[in-house]
Order: structure tokens, then sequence, then C-alpha cells
């Protein structure tokens, strides 16, 4: 689309990315779309001016080289099949229940909402972690990979379902320790994934669930489609209240 600047790829994690999508129910249109751009984009269908190595995310890149791109580009570049895979499994799952509850416009608002926070917590807990543990290699790990923000949906999926227990691989866990027990789990078992970029994405999460960014995601999303509209409620021919939805 802009140069033939990457090759084509493929891989197994496609093929069972397609059959998970065939095999579920209605997805909302910017669940699968947000499948389809990532999935398009690792294959090089979608052939942007960049490499997935030219855009991956570092605390260095952002407060030292200022190249702000890097905080929205490096949540859609993903570093192999198997790491699309997972990450987009996942993302259907808690796409579609977030899609369903909160509508597509204002899902939509969420999703760029948590990629740019996400990324901007990812470069704050490396500044963090090279003050406190006087290591500049903090600094410089750059992470690619839409990990970060699912782990933030996982956040509002538990919080909505109100569920007492969650399964978290093997393990049955208090849901609102779920998060925290599948950040441990996944540093365990894949030492390879970013830590501080799947707990930036729970930060986050939780900045939304009990913080102010429940706030900015509604301001945005008033200034978008307008303000909320009455549903009302019938019974009997009189009114017995009303709620926003």
């Amino acid at each position: 689309m802009f140069g033939n600047r990457r090759e084509r790829r493929g891989g197994l994690g496609l093929l069972l990315l397609l059959e998970r999508l065939m095999s579920v129910g209605s997805v909302g249109p910017i669940t699968l779309l947000t499948i389809a751009g990532q999935s398009l984009l690792y294959m090089g269908i979608i052939n942007p001016p960049w490499h997935s190595y030219d855009v991956c995310l570092s605390g260095e890149a952002i407060l030292r080289y200022k190249n702000y791109r890097r905080l929205l580009l490096s949540a859609i570049e993903h570093s192999d099949d198997i790491h699309l895979y997972h990450n987009m499994v996942s993302f259907l799952f808690k796409g579609r229940t977030l899609e369903r509850l909160f509508g597509s416009v204002k899902f939509f608002i969420l999703l760029v909402v948590f990629t740019l926070a996400t990324s901007l917590t990812y470069v704050g807990l490396a500044w963090a972690a090279t003050e406190y543990f006087k290591s500049y290699s903090y600094m410089r790990e750059c992470a690619v990979g839409f990990s970060g923000v699912i782990f933030a949906l996982k956040v509002l999926t538990t919080h909505y379902e109100r569920s007492h227990y969650s399964q978290v691989m093997w393990f049955t866990v208090p849901s609102k320790y779920a998060v925290w027990a599948e950040l441990l789990i996944i540093h365990i078992l894949v030492p390879r994934a970013s830590f501080i970029g799947h707990l930036a994405g729970i930060l986050v999460g939780v900045a939304y669930v009990y913080g102010p960014l429940s706030g900015v995601v509604n301001a945005i999303h008033t200034t978008v489609a307008g303000p909320p509209r009455p549903s009302y409620t019938y019974a009997y021919g009189t009114t017995r209240g009303y709620t926003y939805r």
C-alpha cells in the first residue's frame, strides 16, 4: 500500500485464528476489524512504511528520541504468528463482551484511549524501574503487541461479569485477583513476555474501573456521539422511570 517494505508472512497461528473466528458466534464490527487489521498487517497485505522493529515501544524511544508514533503503532505489531494468535483470540472474547456492553462507537474510543494510556504507563514504569534499580536497561526494553490493552480489557470484563471466581489457566482464583495471577503465571511461563507492558495494562484497567479514565472515555464519547438519550420503561400505560444507556 505504501511500497513493498515487508515480506508476506503466514504461519500456523493464522490458520488457528481463522478457525477460531469461524467457530464463534456474532462478533461486533470494531472487534472484527481490529483482529482483521492486525492480522493483515502481520501478513504484509497491509504494507505500511515501517517495519515492526521500527516502532517497538521503549522508554528511551519516547523520552529521549521523542518518537511518539510508537505509542500507537507498537500495539498493533506482533513478533510472530503465535504471538498474534494468542493476543487476537484473547481479544476476541473480551471484545465480543465489551463491544456488546458499550456499543461500537464507545468501544472504539475505549480501545484508542487504552492503547495510548497503556503505552504512556509503560514508559512511566520503565522510567520508574530505571530510577529505582539504577539500571538503564529498563529504558531500552522494546516491546510490541496488543497484550497490554488486552490486560486492561480483562480488568473490565472481570469487573462487569461480577463472578466470584475466574479460571486462570489451570487455577481457579477469586475474580478480583485473576489479572494479577495471570500476570505472574505468564511472566513465569513466558519469560520473553513484557512484564512491564502487562502491568501497565492492568493499571490502566484499574484506572478506568476505579479512577478517572472512565470520565475521559465518556467525555470523548459524548463529544463524538452526543449526550446519552433517556430510555423510558412503561407499565400499564404509565411511565415507571428511565435509565441512560
